[in-house]
């Protein structure tokens, strides 16, 4: 058999073989010659000793390199000592660097971690407050910086409770108490319509056409509330008007949302007081964007939106619709919806299904006429002036208005 079996002293130096043809010489070995350790009984049982292998340089950390001989000044990493590789190595060069793991004594106490202080910690804090306030930042923002101050939010902010976001109820529920009806009297005569509230203390958005020439005003809230109003300011070019109540306090204030992301196609909700019924809700969706509506701005257009024919004048695509609109008009950009609007509405908001304002609903096209109501009602064709116009214009009406 050519299968043997080393037994205890039987591992020789390499260069001891070398005479009985058993290995090659390696030109590493001769230039660096080896030792062998004092011997030791083996095992019989244990494996052998790995293949010789050339001597390599042993890298103990970045930026040092240990060669053969440098091993008894070599600095062994922090858990590990040097010793002589293959034959001990006898501290004159005869050894290389070998890193052995030393047996490790107790773990230091881990140091105690720093609290975060700075940028980070306030950006942390601040995200943390974010999340926390989640659909009552905008009441929150109010409740900070005062009661005048307007709920607005620059993208889409989510006032409807979780449990009912995305339904008309939840919206109708959350907004309702923000809407108003406002009944306005004038020599011309009585006109019913909507409004919007904007700040906690009375502040309430409608349009001109509503309030235009009256000598009073009536406003009720969703509550059964009854308050006296004056106008503090109107912009007929724009047909919006800000009025403000008296001795009104704790008011639900609506949030006012940025109508620049609204898209042909998103469900919306209108809330307003149709023909005097306070509080109606009616749902569809944005059936177009910037339709230029065209409307009256003499005061006496003001009458008509209740009793009679009901109708505020409009011109749209070139038409006259409900009536003349008479020789002094203006025209403005619109939202155009689906969503049943009647006179009365005028004022009213139009809601995304998130609660917030994103136009106040101005004009709507009824068929009905003079001689007969058989037809009278919505045909969803609605208009509303964007909530971005309103916003842009606040500054305006509550300096007066541009008609001051």
């Amino acid at each position: 058999m050519t299968e043997s079996f080393r037994r205890s002293g039987e591992y020789e130096n390499p260069e001891h073989s070398q005479g009985h043809g058993e290995q090659t010489p390696d030109p590493l070995q001769s230039a660096y010659p080896q030792q062998q350790h004092a011997s030791s009984p083996v095992n019989p049982e244990w494996p052998p000793p790995p293949a010789h292998q050339p001597v390599q340089p042993v890298t103990v950390e970045p930026g040092t390199t240990v060669w053969p001989g440098q091993a008894s000044q070599a600095s062994a990493p922090a858990g590990f000592t040097a010793e002589g590789g293959y034959g001990g190595g006898d501290g004159n060069g005869g050894g290389t660097a070998v890193m052995t793991a030393v047996p490790a004594g107790p773990a230091p106490a881990a140091a105690p971690k720093k609290r975060t202080r700075g940028p980070i910690a306030l950006l942390a804090a601040v995200a943390i407050v974010a999340a926390a306030i989640g659909g009552g930042t905008a009441y929150g923002i109010q409740e900070l910086t005062g009661n005048d101050t307007v709920a607005s939010s620059s993208t889409s902010t989510n006032v409807i409770p979780s449990a009912d976001k995305g339904t008309v109820a939840g919206v109708a529920k959350a907004v309702s108490p923000s809407i108003v009806e406002i009944n306005a009297s004038s020599n011309a005569g009585e006109s019913t319509g909507s409004g919007v509230i904007i700040t906690s203390d009375g502040e309430i958005i409608t349009n001109n056409h509503v309030v235009s020439g009256a000598s009073s005003i009536k406003v009720s809230t969703s509550d059964g509330k009854t308050y006296t109003a004056k106008v503090v300011g109107t912009d007929s070019k724009k047909d919006l008007a800000l009025i403000k109540l008296e001795n009104a306090s704790g008011l639900t204030v609506a949030t006012l949302g940025d109508s620049s992301g609204v898209q042909v196609g998103d469900t919306v909700v209108a809330i307003g007081s149709p023909e005097g019924l306070t509080g109606t809700v009616t749902s569809g969706i944005v059936s177009a964007l910037d339709r230029d509506v065209t409307v009256s701005t003499d005061e006496s257009q003001s009458q008509g939106q209740g009793g009679g024919s009901g109708q505020w004048p409009f011109e749209f695509g070139g038409q006259q619709f409900n009536g003349d609109t008479g020789s002094s008009t203006t025209t403005y950009k619109a939202l155009q919806t689906d969503a049943s609007l009647n006179p009365g509405n005028s004022g009213g908001a139009l809601i995304d299904m998130n609660g917030n304002i994103i136009g106040i609903n101005s004009a709507m096209y009824s068929a009905a006429d003079a001689t007969s109501s058989s037809s009278a009602g919505s045909v969803g064709l609605g208009f509303a002036i964007p909530i971005n116009t309103v916003k842009s214009d606040l500054a305006t009406l509550r300096a007066g208005g541009s008609d001051s």
